[in-house]
């Protein structure tokens, strides 16, 4: 499999995009119990929003997963 060679944006949109999903993995995965809902800080979301527009992904998600797909590969 070729290797993406991604410019600084695209590899700040792509780490920002990690951050998030993690993030949002999180908050599905629940709290411990007895502690408050988790919800994914807007500052996370805006980190992610600001990276995809900085790189030119904003509205372009074939062009940012197919990034994502050559960075980050699915396990196998």
């Amino acid at each position: 499999m070729p290797t993406a060679v991604l410019t600084d944006h695209e590899r700040t949109a792509v780490q920002a995009y990690l951050r998030l999903l993690h993030t949002v993995r999180a908050a599905f995965d629940g709290p411990p119990e007895g502690a408050p809902p988790a919800v994914v800080p807007p500052g996370v979301l805006a980190e992610a929003e600001t990276a995809l527009a900085g790189a030119g992904l904003a509205g372009n998600e074939a062009e940012f997963f197919r990034l994502l797909g050559e960075w980050c590969p699915p396990a196998a």
